[in-house]
């Protein structure tokens, strides 16, 4: 994963609760920045960098995510006391998404989205427990006539004071009831075992792995870094290994 730095902010998008931010890089990109120190803090960015590259290994579509360092010293040039603040209390890493110039949000009144994209999807965020994709807030964006995958800071809500415990990774996901492309998942069946297969050990292993030091400390963290990472990686295996339960109930919401 790549990693660049804040050189301008441009503006903020106030759409979402922790207001997020177009942002320019040293790379002369733009990007949609998820600031650190946002009301849902780190775990809101370890939900979005997991999830995030857990689609990207099933060939879902999600915009390039970068790792992105910040200078608190950017809030100088800032008017907004709010946005100063959440400058400053984001110094040193965070992350963003590549920004996507022309996207709109998806309607699912004029769409009509493939089936076995709409069986992936629905899928990956029963996986990975997204609370965040119905019709209020889809969450999805059409960017060239394709779809994206965006805002996973929700997804993952376990781990808000979680103590490290997998048990939880074989329950089914019943707000997957709420999913805005349930609809047209006809075919989570079939598309079950080929998208399990995509998530091996060892790309699990690779994921987990890219998650910062940085991200895994405060007073809600349960062990050192790479404790917490080995607790990420045993509890998304073992949810791969009990998809049972999930994929019925997901079956079962659409039924």
């Amino acid at each position: 994963m790549r990693t660049v730095a804040v050189t301008r902010y441009v503006t903020p998008l106030r759409e979402g609760g922790s207001m997020p931010a177009i942002v320019e890089a040293d790379d002369e990109g733009l990007y949609v920045l998820k600031f650190r120190g946002s009301g849902q803090g780190a775990k809101a960015l370890v939900a979005e960098l997991l999830c995030g590259e857990i689609a990207r290994a099933l060939d879902l579509p999600v915009p390039e995510i970068v790792l992105v360092e910040l200078d608190p010293e950017l809030a100088r040039t800032e008017g907004d006391p709010e946005i100063q603040a959440l400058i400053r209390a984001s110094g040193g890493l965070n992350l963003a998404l590549d920004y996507l110039p022309g996207a709109i949000n998806f309607d699912p009144v004029a769409e009509q989205p493939d089936a076995a994209l709409a069986s992936s999807i629905v899928w990956f965020d029963a996986f990975v427990s997204n609370v965040d994709r119905s019709v209020r807030n889809t969450n999805l964006l059409v960017w060239h006539r394709r779809l994206q995958l965006i805002d996973h800071g929700a997804a993952l809500y376990f781990h808000h004071g979680w103590t490290g415990d997998s048990a939880g990774a074989e329950r089914p996901f019943p707000q997957i009831r709420d999913h805005v492309l349930l609809p047209w998942a006809s075919e989570l069946a079939a598309v079950d075992a080929g998208l399990a297969q995509r998530l091996g050990d060892a790309t699990l292993e690779g994921i987990v792995a890219q998650l910062p030091d940085s991200w895994l400390e405060g007073p809600d963290a349960f062990a050192d870094a790479a404790g917490q990472r080995q607790a990420y990686l045993a509890y998304l295996r073992r949810r791969v290994r009990h998809r049972e339960a999930f994929v019925q109930g997901a079956i079962d919401a659409r039924a």
